[in-house]
């Protein structure tokens, strides 16, 4: 059967929630990893806020009237983010995937972004195979790390809590790293209270969003990712994304009793830069 695509709303958020809790719980579980959400009520909740956003544009898929899938496109930047996408167990392999992916890319290029990214897990075959023929290429292998707080400081860079006076500092470093900025999520994070800046020599020279799964980070150099992870209070769910390629930043992680939890993939569909500094993408991008 065709399934029906429309609009989420927060009244979806259980069920959306649930189905993407056993969704992901199942296939992590398959490989040996560890589930993104710890729980149903977890997910839920994090669906909650997801589906009030309003740069956050959702799709829900539903068959005889029944919710069956779901996907969200985080469209107030420039480069569009893609997911969490899930398809309750079910339905999976029926092709309700692709139509909620090619539901967001159509509405993508209808407001002209400049390009769409998403992180796949890396040990999900099916999920490379279908973003692969939609267009995306493999950008960057990355690894989730966590661990406990390393409460560590650097001689020279000093963090602190970023003010709304940042913004724009913020954004121009974004851009000189990626060719683009990411204001509203910067802007959202600044207002959220997570995101923090890095001084070095009495100027800002890196940023954060949020350590963690939906958190990402730029710097000038690797000095200035060692100081925002080295002052992280927690690692938010599975932990933070880094490009497995900067072995210098993995191995200093790594020596200070950081893990690796998973591996993912960068991909990208449209405008990409190859990035001038040194950076954590977010589980969007």
């Amino acid at each position: 059967m065709e399934p029906t695509l429309r609009p989420g709303t927060v009244r979806d958020a259980e069920a959306c929630g649930r189905i993407g809790y056993e969704a992901f719980k199942a296939i992590a579980e398959q490989h040996g990893f560890p589930p993104d959400f710890p729980s149903a009520d977890r997910a839920v909740g994090l669906l909650s806020k997801i589906l009030t956003r309003p740069d956050v544009y959702s799709v829900v898929a539903e068959l005889d009237g029944q919710v069956v899938g779901s996907n969200f496109l985080w469209e107030g930047d420039p480069i569009a983010g893609v997911g969490p996408i899930t398809v309750v167990s079910t339905a999976q392999n029926a092709g309700i995937g692709r139509k909620l992916m090619e539901f967001v890319l159509t509405r993508a290029n209808a407001r002209r972004q400049m390009g769409v990214r998403l992180v796949q897990a890396a040990y999900h075959n099916r999920s490379l195979s279908l973003y692969s023929k939609l267009g995306f290429q493999a950008r960057e292998p990355l690894s989730i790390l966590q661990g406990p707080p390393l409460k560590l400081a650097l001689n020279g860079y000093h963090v602190r809590k970023a003010i709304v006076h940042d913004l724009a500092v913020c954004d121009a470093l974004c851009r000189s790293v990626h060719g683009h900025d990411r204001h509203g999520e910067i802007a959202h994070a600044i207002d959220d209270g997570t995101a923090t800046v890095v001084e070095h020599n009495s100027r800002i020279t890196g940023y954060a969003t949020g350590l963690g799964f939906f958190g990402h980070a730029v710097g000038l150099t690797n000095e200035e990712i060692k100081a925002l992870v080295g002052a992280a209070p927690t690692f938010t769910g599975l932990g933070f994304l880094l490009p497995t390629r900067n072995m210098e930043l993995l191995q200093w992680c790594l020596n200070h009793g950081l893990r690796i939890v998973q591996p993912m993939t960068l991909m990208s569909l449209g405008l990409y830069q190859k990035p001038a500094g040194s950076f954590l993408p977010s589980i969007l991008y």
